[in-house]
């Protein structure tokens, strides 16, 4: 289970434009990496829109963001082009990135108990260290939670 202070997991999955993304990309800049459950949900989509609104914000902070979820490339290119998402989805099929992070586990949905994708943000200083985890995200207000 990552914790404050614990280093960024090694990882390498792929963008929505299929460009390889590693934990070495962001060594070097403060980053936030959410993880949310399905493109084109409610409250993925309220999360998502929330960021983007705040973007700017993030940028002026000096941050770098990443929306990860195991959908796939295709899906989340339509996702970004639909809601004008400015930063990158990363896509993880095989749930390696998730369950590294601790961002995938039992969830429980009207009594029944399936594996899935546990809504987690995770903030990373420039040197890949752990600065914050969001575990209660708020998907509407999520950026004032972040920043």
């Amino acid at each position: 289970m990552l914790q404050v202070g614990d280093m960024m997991p090694a990882f390498s999955v792929a963008d929505e434009q299929g460009r390889v993304v590693t934990n070495n990309d962001m060594t070097g800049k403060k980053t936030v990496i959410y993880f949310y459950p399905k493109d084109s949900t409610p409250g993925c989509t309220a999360e998502a829109c929330n960021i983007r609104d705040n973007y700017h914000a993030f940028l002026a902070q000096g941050y770098q963001v990443y929306g990860v979820s195991k959908d796939s490339q295709a899906s989340h290119v339509k996702f970004k082009e639909k809601y004008d998402l400015p930063f990158p989805l990363l896509s993880d099929p095989t749930t390696a990135m998730l369950q590294a992070f601790g961002a995938w586990g039992e969830k429980k949905n009207y009594g029944k108990v399936t594996m899935g994708t546990l809504r987690k943000t995770f903030v990373f200083d420039e040197e890949g260290r752990v600065a914050r985890i969001i575990e209660k995200v708020d998907t509407k207000n999520h950026s004032e939670q972040i920043l």
